[in-house]
């Protein structure tokens, strides 16, 4: 990082208000520099402050390239409350930073559901005639609400999800359970992209560890099938988990970017 530049967390954040039915104000942290802008797009319940956010913003500010990082709502820094979100909400979020600050062709780094985001995001300016710089995606975690969660769910679980509308499921990444709720996968199955070919419009990259059992890997593979044969690359690392956190996951994540971001 150049002796200049603010550090990740010294970067002011923001305020960007998202209208419609329920308006909320969205924390965006923006790094100054030369484009396409590289955009993160967090997992569920992360928050910009992550670590692999953090690194890439590290590179952004050597490398004098503009980054665009923020919280969706009910996450992190943004308002809103993390259980009344879903991911029309989220999608609606990462619209509307991208618009207001990520300019024309956009590189999206989307990580777990994040990556579900990026795909969204990539779907809805295709058809609008609008394409990317292209999307490095990090465990891509597309249509996890159904074929991550509801899928797996025992019919326990699932009874319980009709009856009271949520479940606390336990997490390893929070000290609190994960609230899942009713309205959450229902609106998921609005947006199920695993059913049809993807138009990314642009390069797809990605990432995937083979011990990672929140998205295995195998789940990438199904992701690879939709995706073009053209500019499309996928990176299995034998035995990185869902994370992917580690100084070597850090540095092939930089890499990743990096050289996505010179060929756009």
């Amino acid at each position: 990082m150049t002796s200049s530049a603010p550090s990740p967390d010294e970067l002011p954040v923001m305020a960007l208000t998202v209208e419609g039915p329920r308006p909320r104000r969205l924390a965006v942290r923006i790094r100054e520099g030369e484009g396409p802008a590289v955009v993160w797009l967090g997992g569920f319940r992360s928050d910009m402050r992550a670590t692999k956010a953090a690194a890439l913003d590290a590179w952004a500010a050597g490398e004098g390239r503009r980054m665009v990082r923020f919280d969706y709502s009910g996450h992190g820094e943004s308002e809103g409350r993390f259980e009344d979100g879903t991911i029309s909400d989220w999608l609606d979020d990462a619209e509307a930073v991208i618009a207001t600050h990520a300019g024309e062709r956009p590189i999206l780094v989307g990580s777990s559901m994040g990556g579900w985001i990026a795909c969204l995001v990539a779907r809805n300016r295709a058809r609008q005639g609008r394409s990317l710089g292209g999307m490095v995606l990090i465990a891509p975690a597309l249509d996890f609400t159904e074929e991550l969660m509801w899928a797996s769910f025992p019919p326990e679980i699932r009874e319980r999800l009709a009856r009271d509308g949520v479940w606390y499921r336990p997490t390893d990444y929070a000290p609190e359970p994960d609230p899942i709720r009713m309205a959450l996968i229902e609106d998921g199955r609005r947006h199920l992209l695993l059913g049809e070919d993807l138009e990314p419009g642009g390069p797809v990259h990605i990432l995937q560890g083979m011990r990672d059992p929140d998205v295995p890997y195998a789940h990438a593979l199904r992701i690879l099938e939709r995706l073009p044969a053209e500019g499309t690359r996928l990176t299995l690392v034998k035995d990185a988990d869902h994370r992917l956190s580690r100084p070597q996951d850090i540095a092939l994540l930089v890499r990743t970017v990096e050289a996505m971001a010179r060929g756009a």
